[in-house]
Order: C-alpha cells, then structure tokens, then sequence
C-alpha cells in the first residue's frame, strides 16, 4: 500500500461511531463464504445492498467500523415502507484487495449473496481480516453486478457500497464499463474513499459515484468519534434476553442458527454496549425474520406448516409434546415475543430522541458526518422512488 491515509475508517452509520478500548476479539466460526441458497421473491418490494469492502492491511479501521454499523444501516432500511407496506431487506457482502485471495480471483471473494438472514452477515462480517492485495473496483463491481440475484422490479431500491483507499481505476477491468452495466440494471452505486477528499477525487472515485448514479464520500481517519450510551440501553438488553427465550429452533440448522443469535449479540457487544443495543432494536423489526430455523416465524409464515415438522428436530422439553401442545407452545411465545418487541420498539425511540438531543449538544449540525450523509443518499433514493419513511 502507498497511501498516506494507512487506517480507513468506514462509519456506515446513522450515528456517532467508534470501537470502545475495552472491545474483545470478535467471535466468528466462518471463514468461507456460504453457497447461495434459492428464496422465493418476496411479495413486498424489496431494497438490497452490497457492500464491497477493502479487505488490504490498511484497512483494519474500515472493516471494524463496517462491524459496528451493521445494525443501524439495518434499522435505517427498517424505517422504510412502500405502498404501506415493510420491503424485504437483503445484504450481499464481497471483500476484495485481500493477497490471500487468489490472483486468479482479481483478489475478489463473494463472502454472501443477497440474504435476509442478518445474523448470518453479521456471522461473516465479523469473519473478515485483512492482509495486504491489489484493490480492483471496477472488478469486484462487475462481479457483485453479475454475480448476485438482483430484482427486475423497478420500484425495488438496489444498492452497492463500495469503500478503500486506492486508485479506482486500477485494473484491467474498467470502472466506467462496470458502472454502465449495473446502471442498466437499476442500481445505484455509492463510492466511499478512505482518506482526503480530492485526493479520493483524483483517484476517480467520485467520478465512479457518478457513473454509478451515486454519491461519492470521503473519510477524515483521523476523526475521533465515539458511541453515545443512554439510560434506556440497560432496559433494553434486559427485553433483548427475553426476546431471545421465545425462538424455538427446528430443522437440521435448528441448534446452530440459535446458537448464531446469541453469538452475534455477543460480536455487537465487543464492539460497544451502544452498539448491542442498535442490535437488540433490529431484533425487534420486521426485516429481523428466522423462517428457516425458528418455528415460531415458520409458523406464522406458513399456517399449519408445524404439522410437518420433524418432532425429533426440536428442542427436548418439545419432543414429546402432542401436535396441539405445541401449537399452543408456539402461540405464547409469539405473543411474549410481540410483546418484547414492542417494548424495546418503545425504547428505542426514546434512545434515539436522547442521541439526537446529546449530538447538538456536543458537536451542532452533523452534515459533514458519514452517516448523516449515507442515510440521506439512502432517504433521498427512497423518497424518488415512491417510499416513505415511518418512524
């Protein structure tokens, strides 16, 4: 790397952000990525986001601070409706200027195709490392523009983030064609340069933003900021807990998906305590769905479908319990489940009327702020598109 700027930081965020002293190593038990898997198309339109990391020695601050973001780009998404209804939410991840990618990848790697299962990119996010590579935009662009299952309906909101902090011309493959491809296809491309902002400029990011119909930002590594704690987090990790007690796993993945959840509350927890909060709120929306190992989603999905359920796949206290006794079992924790949900809903909006109210107080207008600009890129596309906000 032959940059100044050796520490980018990527604070995909809606609020302030940064990595507490006291954080622990992240837990993770991924290191490769998973196979895509078919889903059906959702009735609801849908908004998906790739995110494209540089993964190269320089940039430790920018992958902690994408661990750390995760859950309020998630909550931000959650806010918006179209038609009155809630759009399915899918991330897709790919890391690239990595050298232990091969050189026959373009050091590119799909870590996760478009998925709803936000535990399992969080899983992988926090699985990423860095080591030193060759960063090819214009390639790894293509890639995630060909590779992933992007929708053809026109009111869907279709995303790519891509952020380093080297030339966005290197390689042999041109950005400017990459970007006419997924332009065609109706995404919009925002670049996130890691370092000066005309530096960024003259390395042909912000001319990427605009081929791609996006935005283009630069990042001050250099900046210090720091999370917001409230009086209402502790309240809310307590319902969090609760909530946890009402997912009953089934199926072959049943145990581990379950396991999964309570190890992803743990990796938002290294990071900061505000930080597992911003979890424990996605956790209470509707884009935080389990069908495929939670038979209390499956359930309320899929009427009925508890019938055929294999009863040996389920937890013990359930296995010998009658086809009627769990339906029954099923109904109370759905209910205790909206119940908490509820509750930490009602949190965090008083969590979120104390940031706002402690941001003007410490530091007035946030407009230079990352995440103050993506979330209005991401409301400003929104609202041209036909969606609303609901707060």
């Amino acid at each position: 790397m032959n940059k100044l700027f050796k520490r980018g930081i990527l604070t995909l965020s809606f609020g302030l952000a940064a990595c507490c002293s006291y954080a622990q190593r992240p837990i993770s038990s991924f290191d490769r990525p998973v196979r895509p898997t078919s889903r059906p198309a959702p009735d609801n339109t849908r908004i998906q986001v790739a995110l494209l990391l540089d993964t190269s020695n320089s940039m430790d601050g920018l992958i902690e601070q994408a661990k750390s973001r995760l859950w309020n780009i998630i909550n931000t998404l959650s806010t918006l409706r179209y038609g009155g209804k809630v759009p399915t939410i899918e991330i897709a991840l790919y890391e690239y200027g990595n050298s232990n990618l091969s050189a026959a990848s373009g050091y590119i790697r799909r870590v996760l195709p478009l998925s709803t299962d936000l535990d399992l990119i969080s899983e992988h996010l926090f699985g990423l490392s860095t080591r030193g590579g060759e960063e090819y935009c214009g390639a790894v662009i293509r890639k995630a523009t060909q590779e992933l299952e992007w929708s053809n309906r026109a009111s869907d909101i279709k995303l790519i983030y891509i952020a380093g902090n080297e030339p966005f011309n290197q390689g042999n493959i041109s950005y400017l064609n990459a970007l006419s491809s997924s332009v065609q296809k109706g995404i919009s491309t925002t670049t996130i340069y890691c370092g000066d902002y005309q530096e960024g400029i003259d390395g042909k990011w912000k001319a990427g933003a605009v081929k791609g119909n996006g935005k283009y930002f630069n990042i001050n590594s250099d900046r210090k900021i720091q999370f917001i704690e409230t009086p209402y987090d502790d309240q809310i990790d307590v319902y969090n807990s609760k909530l946890n007690d009402t997912y009953i796993g089934y199926g072959s993945s049943g145990s581990s998906k379950k396991a999964m959840q309570v190890r992803q509350d743990a990796n938002a927890g290294t990071l900061s305590k505000a930080n597992a909060v911003e979890r424990s709120v996605s956790k209470s929306k509707s884009a935080y769905t389990n069908s495929s190992w939670d038979l209390v989603d499956y359930e309320k999905a899929n009427p009925g479908a508890v019938e055929q359920v294999d009863k040996n796949t389920l937890p013990a206290e359930y296995k010998n319990k009658s086809t009627a006794e769990i339906k029954v079992a099923i109904k109370k924790k759905q209910e205790e489940r909206e119940t908490y949900q509820k509750k930490i809903g009602e949190l965090a909006k008083q969590r979120q009327e104390y940031i706002d109210k402690k941001q003007k107080e410490t530091s007035g207008a946030a407009a230079d702020d990352l995440g103050t600009a993506i979330n209005n890129s991401i409301l400003d596309l929104a609202k041209v598109k036909g969606y609303s906000v609901s707060k």
